[in-house]
């Protein structure tokens, strides 16, 4: 950023010869720490979106790749066994099927009580909000691995032996602090003056939140599912010790696999994995808007 340089009068500057090549030689400096500055933001953006492009280059040239084995990069042939491999386990489709009803129930579940909790501690005072909010987030920065094995032990202690009821519980737990989040975020941006103008026009309190309310945070719901979906069907450290051979999620069926034989179809399912988020954002900014999911909070004045 440019400091400007306080200009003198006319008489002062033509009584200080140096006077215009000192201010020539600071603005030059100013402008070259400037440029410097601006490439090396630019380079630093640009590494962050090669160390996350790159890696899904690779494994999208490792799922089209014709060898039985981990060659040199590119492939030197290209096929899609691997996928047709990948649809063809019926190992790894039970896998898919569980992960996708498991994403969903949990994301549905996840939502509705995030949703609730966003608005009870929206409506909360303001010295218990924050202690409120902070235990409902805690499944966020809580490691999966310590989440996993305390749930193993309660179900143990409840004798809790359906798997799929198991992991259900488990990816509720771990999801719904993404809706909770993203309405807050929402919730922050509504005027209570307009909660206020339903309520004295004769609304109650309930046709006032489904009038009023939630149409203004639907971005947030929205983008809490969204986020609860893909997390659920990502998650491995909590599946991990509550799966059994008969109700698996694909993630943890693709690691077994890498444990015990390791081929390119792990990349397929992976490429597979990823289109499906990307469709998922895409359907996201199709619906309600990713502007309007990331700004939310601006209805207020």
């Amino acid at each position: 950023m440019i400091t400007p340089t306080p200009s003198l009068p006319a008489h002062v500057r033509a009584a200080s010869p140096g006077w215009n090549v000192r201010q020539g030689r600071q603005l030059k400096m100013a402008r070259t720490v400037d440029t410097i500055a601006l490439g090396a933001v630019s380079a630093v953006v640009l590494l962050s979106v090669l160390f996350l492009i790159v890696p899904l280059v690779i494994v999208l040239s490792m799922s089209v790749d014709a060898r039985d084995y981990l060659g040199q990069f590119p492939p030197t042939a290209l096929s899609l066994r691997w996928y047709r491999t990948f649809f063809a386990d019926p190992y790894l489709i039970k896998g898919l099927r569980i992960s996708l009803l498991l994403a969903l129930s949990s994301s549905v579940m996840s939502t509705a009580i995030g949703v609730a909790g966003a608005v009870a501690i929206d409506r909360m005072p303001r010295r218990r909000r924050e202690a409120v909010t902070s235990v409902f987030l805690s499944p966020l920065i809580v490691p999966g691995v310590v989440i996993g094995f305390a749930l193993l032990l309660f179900y143990s202690r409840v004798d809790l032996g359906n798997g799929f009821l198991r992991l259900l519980g488990a990816h509720i737990l771990i999801t719904f602090p993404y809706p909770v989040r993203t309405v807050l975020a929402a919730l922050a941006g509504i005027r209570p003056s307009m909660v206020e103008a339903a309520l004295s026009l004769g609304a109650t309190e309930r046709a006032a939140f489904w009038t009023v309310t939630v149409p203004l945070v639907k971005a947030g719901i929205a983008a809490g599912a969204i986020f609860a979906f893909v997390f659920s069907l990502d998650d491995v450290a909590v599946s991990l010790f509550l799966s059994d051979p008969n109700t698996y999620t694909l993630p943890v069926a693709l690691l077994s696999m890498m444990h015990a034989n390791f081929d390119l179809t792990i990349a397929a399912a992976a490429v597979l994995l990823v289109g499906l988020t990307i469709l998922l954002m895409v359907v996201l900014d199709r619906a309600v808007g990713l502007d309007k999911i990331f700004g939310a909070g601006l209805h207020k004045t």
